[in-house]
């Protein structure tokens, strides 16, 4: 779906909520209250700001009685095959956050990805896909990155495990182009890239991707993920918790002026595999 025409179908969402929960003579805290979540959240759903998940769609159904037209509206937004069902969502946050802080373990994160870099993780995880399918999955990726070359984009952090530097994805000549891209975000102050050494040793939330999100009218929210699935939290007790281990890897990882020379050395070490071969 086009982004215009998933706009449209967000705003029409929110204009019909409204409608049809003033017409059932509740407010938005009263509403909130019965589908278990802020009145605040209601008033953001209305306009637009943020997109529920489809189980709170549900529930805005069943209190209002409407026979299930915002759980189909819901499945409308998300229904986007590029993404898993439990990232399609945080996609749409993306979009709307002023500042996101991500830790990555393993993996370069997608929006800081190359084309050849994407490939290769895609194709490592879906080893019977046709080539069709991974071109659209490593486009979907690339469009997420846009966000970065964006007037108004986020302020984005980012704290990489030094495993990240050192699994030679896509090979040596296309890890040598994917760390000097990090370089070149960070020359041009688009992110802050800052690396967790191996002498860190063991680390707050060991079990994968960490990613907490801001956004300017709305509260912040947290993404955790691991290999196979995905939570997205906005419990403001557990996104405290996330962001005090966020800041407790940031305490553990080098500076910045510390891990640009860590990453240019890692690509350059690349770029001599390459060369004796």
């Amino acid at each position: 779906m086009a982004n215009g025409s998933r706009q449209a179908v967000w705003e029409f969402f929110g204009a019909e909520l409204k409608r049809r929960r003033e017409e059932a003579g509740l407010t938005q805290v009263e509403l909130g209250a019965r589908v278990f979540v802020s009145g605040g959240y209601i008033g953001q759903f209305e306009q637009a700001i943020r997109k529920p998940q489809l189980d709170v769609a549900q529930r805005i159904d069943e209190v209002l009685q409407t026979d299930g037209i915002f759980e189909r509206l819901c499945r409308k937004l998300i229904d986007d095959p590029r993404y898993a069902d439990y990232f399609a969502h945080v996609v749409e946050l993306e979009r709307l956050a002023t500042k996101i802080c991500e830790f990555a373990p393993t993996v370069v994160p997608g929006l800081l990805q190359t084309q050849e870099y994407a490939r290769a993780v895609t194709v490592a995880a879906n080893p019977f896909k046709t080539d069709a399918y991974v071109d659209e999955i490593v486009a979907a990726r690339l469009e997420r990155s846009l966000i970065l070359d964006d007037a108004a984009r986020p302020e984005y952090w980012v704290i990489l495990h030094e495993n990240v530097l050192r699994i030679p994805v896509g090979g040596p000549q296309a890890m040598a182009a994917q760390l000097d891209r990090l370089v070149g975000l960070m020359r041009e102050r688009s992110a802050v890239v800052t690396v967790l050494p191996y002498e860190a040793g063991a680390y707050p939330g060991m079990t994968g991707d960490l990613r907490l999100m801001e956004f300017e009218d709305a509260p912040p929210v947290a993404y955790t993920e691991t290999s196979f699935s995905g939570t997205l939290v906005d419990d403001p007790a557990v996104v405290k918790r996330a962001q005090r281990a966020y800041d407790l890897l940031r305490v553990a990882a080098l500076s910045p002026a510390a891990s640009l020379p860590l990453i240019e050395s890692a690509a350059e070490d690349f770029r001599r595999c390459v060369s004796t071969t």
